[in-house]
């Protein structure tokens, strides 16, 4: 059994992307995993770090049982569409707000000057998106969700991070919608 939490990054409730995360926690369930199910969407916190990594700024009172869970998962799994070129402002907010030195990392004396704290787990990357899968692969070098992968979870420690990409999502019809969500669901049953 696993611990997981899915952490769906997108501001509006309803969204495709908050179904795949349904989807993905009924699979992980079914699976016997246990799983945190994370809307940003219906979160109320302050996403700006409004004093950098100076000082500490408090959590806000939905902040809390995300960090808790997200420090307590072995299997990470991030939903997020991609918006010019990046995800949305408010998960990236929310990372800056979180993903805490003494929590996410420790800040060293040494070079590369910080330890990451969230060894020894996994996650996966799911991104949606108007252009081709193949498109974004190809021609953009699917840099948003690498810099995702390699600056912020595996920076943290999380490795290996996996990504799915799904293209054309207002563009396909609700056969590859069902089958897309059916994909996910098998995702979460093996903690993938």
């Amino acid at each position: 059994m696993a611990r997981i939490a899915v952490i769906v990054g997108h501001p509006r409730a309803g969204s495709f992307c908050e179904a795949l995360g349904e989807a993905y926690v009924r699979g992980a369930r079914a699976g016997g995993h246990e799983v945190t199910l994370i809307k940003l969407s219906g979160l109320h916190f302050d996403p700006v770090l409004r004093h950098g990594f100076v000082r500490d700024q408090p959590l806000e009172p939905d902040l809390v049982p995300a960090q808790a869970a997200i420090g307590a998962a072995g299997h990470t799994v991030w939903i997020w569409p991609l918006w010019l070129g990046f995800p949305p402002a408010l998960l990236k907010g929310f990372l800056e707000r979180i993903l805490t030195a003494g929590f996410a990392f420790e800040k060293i004396e040494a070079p590369p000057f910080y330890k990451p704290l969230l060894t020894g787990r996994t996650a996966r990357v799911i991104v949606t998106m108007q252009m081709p899968a193949w498109m974004f692969r190809l021609l953009a070098g699917a840099r948003a969700a690498r810099t995702f992968s390699k600056q912020i979870l595996e920076f943290i420690g999380i490795r290996p991070v996996r990504r799915t990409y799904l293209g054309m999502v207002d563009h396909v019809d609700d056969a590859k919608r069902r089958r897309w969500l059916a994909q996910i669901e098998a995702m979460g049953r093996d903690a993938r």
